[in-house]
């Protein structure tokens, strides 16, 4: 441990030496070449190649199975549209999130159930891990020198790596729903953490929809910066919610609608400097409000969670990072 951080590869926690036998394991799970290159990483505008991946892996304690997740989950976090170069680098606490889909839930054991966003055991904190070290050891982003993070987050060591419980969801996956996807696949999320939503009122479907875009639309939310022209959500629902709703408002459209418009707030509810700069880039509806991302299908929702009910979780995003997908090949 000593040795790691003085080497500057260490986050903090121990570290499983990564012995030529383990790595070789590891390469040999990607299907890959050791020197092929999966993604140009910044700030530092490194190559990080299959090979220092599994390093990487290996010491974060992700197993040799998940490498072809980890390696389309580094590709989609390196296309530009997900703006890694100034995530790495921003003030924000913002962290790519991974929500996985198909049967490689199972086989990764990735948990979409009761604790999924933290404290399951299995391999999800160390896959998440193995994306942070990477990012620190390839990428460069270091917290003090090439990232300026106000307050940062523990899924900067961790990572948030979980999956959709597609079974118990009356929609079509979320991969399949937004990116055309089917099978195995990984969404990255800019996500500035993660808030929690509790209800225990709602009489109905509707009502539920209403204040998860209401709680969804913060205060204080990238996306009402009147520097941020647009931004994402996404929401995780539990199973009980999601009967509930689809009863109610069995139309996708409408749920994702409802939930939209309560995000909305109007302008008159900004303090003065706010209003003007609002004004000004344009983000003003004609009915004088301003929403948290410029349509309905900016929103992703999900089924996760628990079976107690009363929770979501909302994720919001930061800046003009917009989330990207992969789909993993069953051979790589």
């Amino acid at each position: 441990m000593d040795y790691a951080m003085a080497q500057g590869w260490s986050d903090g926690l121990p570290l499983i030496p990564p012995t030529e036998g383990r790595v070789r394991a590891h390469l040999a799970a990607s299907g890959r070449y050791p020197d092929e290159v999966v993604a140009m990483l910044p700030p530092m505008r490194s190559e990080c190649t299959v090979e220092k991946l599994a390093i990487n892996a290996v010491m974060a304690g992700a197993p040799a199975e998940s490498m072809p997740l980890l390696i389309a989950a580094l590709q989609a976090m390196a296309e530009p549209a997900f703006e890694l170069q100034s995530l790495n680098a921003t003030t924000g606490s913002v962290v790519p999130a991974l929500i996985v889909n198909g049967p490689i839930r199972n086989r990764l054991d990735i948990p979409y159930n009761a604790g999924c966003l933290g404290g399951v055991a299995g391999p999800a904190p160390g896959i998440g891990r193995a994306l942070r070290l990477v990012m620190r050891n390839v990428g460069g982003q270091v917290v003090g020198f090439t990232s300026q993070s106000t307050f940062g987050t523990p899924g900067r060591v961790a990572g948030i790596v979980f999956a959709e419980w597609e079974e118990r969801s009356p929609w079509p996956p979320l991969a399949t729903r937004i990116a055309g996807i089917k099978g195995d696949a990984v969404m990255a999320y800019g996500a500035m953490g993660s808030s929690n939503i509790c209800d225990t009122i709602a009489q109905n479907g509707r009502q539920l929809c209403q204040i998860l875009g209401k709680s969804l639309g913060a205060f204080g939310a990238n996306g009402y910066l009147p520097s941020t022209p647009y931004s994402e959500g996404l929401l995780a629902i539990n199973p009980v919610w999601a009967e509930m709703i689809y009863r109610d408002v069995p139309d996708f459209d409408d749920v994702m609608k409802t939930i939209w418009e309560n995000t909305g707030h109007h302008i008159d509810e900004f303090p003065m400097g706010y209003q003007d700069a609002l004004v000004a880039s344009g983000r003003v509806r004609e009915n004088g409000k301003i929403y948290l991302t410029r349509a309905p299908k900016d929103i992703f929702l999900m089924v996760a969670g628990g079976m107690g009910g009363l929770h979501a979780a909302a994720l919001h995003s930061w800046g003009t990072c917009l989330s990207t997908w992969k789909a993993v090949p069953a051979t790589v």
